[in-house]
């Protein structure tokens, strides 16, 4: 299998009637769990408890449409680089085939940028970080052993 590139939207509080949307115009369903929501998420010592409002928010969406995956999120007021602005919201989304080259295309690809997230084990069990590039894009990169996104 070869190293797969998805688009990654963020939505300031809207990603689930965005992709209600965009499962009405493309068709099909949801991936994996469905739509994750960030009340879903188990608690740990690095993150500040999160306020009501927020927990509805939606944490991660994927939806195939054909051979490729468009994938999304709300974006968590307080966290990350700063407010949600508009034309500063997408990603591309990095899937290698192994541990080795996500570490590999994380380093090589934040060198000169910021790194959002460092590469960690992730509660939802994939290998994961987010960064921003010496050039303004925005990368995540997700090693996972299962075959969907």
């Amino acid at each position: 299998m070869a190293t797969k590139l998805n688009p990654y939207l963020n939505f300031d509080g809207n990603c689930e009637a965005a992709f209600n949307h965009y499962k009405k115009v493309f068709g099909g369903e949801f991936a994996g769990q469905g739509v994750m929501r960030f009340g879903d998420m188990p608690g740990c010592d690095e993150m500040p408890p999160l306020a009501e409002e927020h927990k509805n928010r939606v944490m991660h969406v994927s939806l195939p449409i054909g051979g490729e995956v468009l994938m999304g999120s709300d974006i968590m007021p307080g966290f990350g680089n700063g407010p949600f602005k508009i034309g500063d919201n997408t990603y591309v989304s990095i899937h290698p085939d192994s541990r080795e080259e996500a570490d590999r295309l994380f380093k090589e690809l934040s060198e000169g940028g910021e790194v959002e997230m460092p590469m960690a084990d992730q509660f939802w069990g994939d290998y994961f970080g987010s960064l921003r590039d010496r050039f303004g894009i925005n990368w995540m990169v997700n090693f996972s052993n299962e075959e969907n996104v």
